[in-house]
């Protein structure tokens, strides 16, 4: 996949989404928060990501303090305030060098690894302003394919430092629906002492969870229940409830 595309054009999809919206305008799917919040995290975490990669730091950088990170006082100005930051992004990468260590919350990763990381991360707020402007939300197969893959990394990393989202002996398997996607929409998940592991192995799950690719992100995400969605539940249920209660990230 071109990472630097996709993210680059769905910069484009959220900022034409929220053009001229309310600033004032509550976002369901981010308790607390309105418009203002939703864009200023957006467009902020793609310089936080920017100056990360720039100064090839090693080490945590406070968002608060990322150059530029405050949106324009007139929000005339906000759109090409958002596509400033994925522009930083993408030309950060390419002077550091797309191979260069830097800081992620998950360890040293590649430059590059910023790119992907902020296309899902868009791409689900995305799904955040369309939820609150009851907007219709779709992304390409491969994307949200990509995003659930993305996530699980995340996941298997992150849950270290939590309860395992699965019990020992239980398994969950996800499969999107999708035409083409192949061996990339289906992931199978278990666990293996406190170790999350997941593969893209076809298989049987104590729970299995069906759905077009966009709906599986949507709900691995907590963006919408499975009641809003196409997407099935099949096997045991409270094996799925566990498995979000413990996937808060």
């Amino acid at each position: 996949m071109d990472y630097a595309a996709a993210f680059r054009e769905e910069n484009r999809a959220f900022s034409e989404l929220v053009r001229d919206v309310d600033e004032a305008t509550p976002v369901p799917t981010c308790p607390g928060w309105t418009f203002k919040q939703l864009i200023r995290h957006v467009g902020r975490g793609d310089r936080w990501a920017a100056q990360i990669v720039r100064d090839r730091l090693d080490d945590y950088l406070d968002p608060r303090s990322v150059e530029g990170g405050k949106p324009p006082p007139d929000p005339a100005d906000t759109i090409s305030w958002l596509h400033g930051g994925a522009q930083q992004l993408l030309e950060a990468v390419e002077l550091t060098g797309a191979q260069t260590p830097v800081w992620t919350f998950l360890g040293p990763r590649p430059a590059s690894w910023w790119i992907r990381r902020r296309l899902h991360e868009v791409a689900v707020h995305r799904a955040d302003a369309a939820i609150a402007l009851g907007c219709e939300f779709t992304l390409d197969a491969d994307v949200a394919a990509d995003g659930i893959t993305e996530w699980l990394e995340r996941v298997a990393i992150q849950a270290e430092k939590a309860a395992p989202p699965l019990d020992a002996g239980t398994t969950i398997h996800f499969h999107a629906t999708d035409t083409g996607l192949d061996e990339r929409g289906e992931w199978t998940v278990g666990v293996d002492g406190e170790e999350v592991t997941w593969s893209h192995e076809h298989g049987r799950g104590t729970a299995a969870i069906r759905g077009a690719a966009t709906e599986l992100l949507l709900v691995l995400t907590r963006r919408a229940p499975v009641s809003d969605t196409g997407v099935e539940v099949f096997g045991e249920d409270s094996v799925w409830e566990k498995w979000l209660d413990r996937t808060p990230f």
